[in-house]
């Protein structure tokens, strides 16, 4: 696939210049010298862990974006990996097109084995548990609570972090802190429960509720722990619109929820290959992203 004019959809970056370290669901890296990434923010989406075969136009941009604003935001909480380096720089001229907008340069860092996800609204997953055994990853939760209730404190539920294809797997803090040490992983905890929370307050004073979120974290050669990867986009979180928030019923989010409804009712197994997505379903998508981003950024 060639590279795209501007403005077109990017499902996959070829950038000839730098070594491919790794393409992910999202994200394509590449290697900037011994001590730095690009990372490039593609429009593929993924649902139910499957990569889709049509890209969302804009959701690359839109994830840079609101990422950075984050990661700038929030700095006093815990530094991000993200360097003051234009991506046009570390390219070749002919490939700047495909990073335009869309690409970060990062410190190279080692990253965590874990996905921390916090939970500020009982939804999803964790719904489906409450529902079986009054708990959400094991976590005791009030009797009586109904369908995307705010929790009385927003929860730690950190995963295993699963390869392309692969679901990530829920563990208990005492695993979390096996894998990765006792110090690191309650550090990992505190600094992702004050993200979550500053986030969501802010985010409140835009319209926005943030349901629950992911975050990834590295650490550098001295220990010390990097937010990395993305920051509070429409991809790790799930956002609500708070005009429409009514607990007892699952609010519409800012995020692929179009997709997922569609691909539920189109009979998919959920299984790769995922089906080609309808221009409608696309251009409700990308609308969402776009909203999310401008209710967030102003």
């Amino acid at each position: 696939m060639s590279a795209p004019l501007l403005g077109q959809p990017l499902f996959e970056s070829r950038i000839a210049s730098l070594p491919l370290v790794h393409r992910g669901k999202v994200r394509d890296i590449y290697a900037v010298g011994d001590d730095k990434l690009l990372i490039v923010t593609t429009d593929r989406l993924s649902a139910f862990d499957v990569v889709m075969p049509t890209p969302i136009p804009g959701k690359g941009e839109v994830l840079t974006k609101v990422s950075a604003f984050w990661f700038d935001k929030l700095k006093a909480i815990v530094p991000s990996q993200a360097l003051d380096i234009a991506p046009e720089t570390v390219v070749a001229t002919n490939e700047r097109d495909q990073v335009a907008g869309r690409a970060i340069v990062v410190k190279k860092l080692k990253a965590l084995p874990v996905e921390a996800i916090v939970r500020g609204y009982l939804v999803g997953s964790g719904w489906k548990e409450y529902q079986i055994s009054q708990s959400v990853c094991g976590i005791a939760l009030p009797a009586g609570l109904k369908q995307a209730d705010r929790l009385p404190q927003p929860i730690f539920t950190p995963s295993t972090k699963a390869a392309v294809g692969a679901h990530d797997e829920n563990i208990a803090f005492e695993q979390m802190a096996e894998l990765i040490g006792a110090d690191l992983a309650t550090q990992v905890r505190d600094v992702s429960l004050a993200l979550y929370k500053a986030a969501a307050a802010y985010a409140l004073t835009r319209g926005i509720i943030i349901a629950d979120t992911k975050f990834e974290f590295g650490v550098d050669e001295a220990g010390k722990l990097v937010w990395i990867d993305e920051a509070l986009t429409p991809d790790s979180s799930r956002f609500w619109p708070a005009d429409q928030y009514q607990p007892g019923s699952n609010p519409p989010s800012f995020d692929k929820q179009f997709v997922r409804d569609w691909l539920e009712a189109s009979g998919w197994n959920k299984q790769a290959p995922g089906p080609a997505l309808p221009a409608e379903i696309v251009a409700k998508t990308s609308e969402k992203y776009h909203e999310a981003m401008s209710r967030l950024l102003g």
